[in-house]
């Protein structure tokens, strides 16, 4: 893995930043694993703001594979996706526990790389008022090989249900990670448009 742009001095922790948004995941030809993809945050307010409903986000991304498949991994109408066959992309059982067991997990299975187009990573506020201040979260990457990625979401807007995070892109000189931290006012299809996938919503999945 690459990091010839790796911000600090952490080499085993890379944070992307809007100095420093791109880092490269994978060369042509490299075989990794599986990657996890953790979304932490602050369970809920504290000190005199403690009785206000805790914030409860999900973790979720949009794909796009070499085939030209698209699609959505989501708890939100249980597509929850598969590891091993398309989408090659399996989000864990949202148990609805949150930042009290460790955030939530996605797995991307880079075995085969040139088998993504694009997966675009994000979080929405399933629960609570949406202050992505409050709820201070990071998403981090874990790859089989290279160091650990990290995005934070800060510069948060007030009011905004979603946020696209991350954007790993393959454009057939291996996959990148480029930072997004965009604030959407709007669901899961806002960030479709947003960034013009091109998906067809059904009312149980927008």
């Amino acid at each position: 893995m690459a990091n010839d742009n790796t911000p600090g001095v952490n080499l085993s922790k890379v944070t992307l930043s809007k100095a420093t948004p791109t880092i490269t995941l994978t060369k042509p030809g490299d075989q990794q694993g599986v990657m996890r993809v953790n979304l932490n945050w602050s369970s809920g307010p504290k000190g005199f703001f403690r009785r206000s409903k805790a914030v409860d986000l999900d973790l979720g991304c949009l794909y796009e594979l070499s085939n030209g498949a698209k699609g959505v991994v989501q708890a939100v109408g249980d597509n929850f996706g598969k590891l091993n066959s398309e989408p090659y992309i399996q989000l864990d059982s949202d148990d609805r526990s949150g930042a009290a067991a460790g955030g939530e997990n996605m797995h991307i299975n880079l075995a085969r790389p040139e088998l993504f187009r694009r997966i675009l990573i994000f979080a929405f506020i399933y629960e609570g008022v949406p202050n992505w201040a409050a709820a201070d979260g990071v998403v981090t990457l874990f790859p089989t090989s290279g160091p650990q990625i990290e995005v934070r979401l800060d510069s948060p807007v007030s009011g905004a249900r979603s946020c696209a995070i991350a954007l790993l892109q393959n454009q057939g000189t291996g996959i990148t990670v480029q930072r997004e931290v965009n604030y959407i006012n709007g669901s899961q299809r806002a960030i479709d448009e947003a960034y013009r996938w091109g998906m067809e919503w059904h009312s149980a999945c927008k």
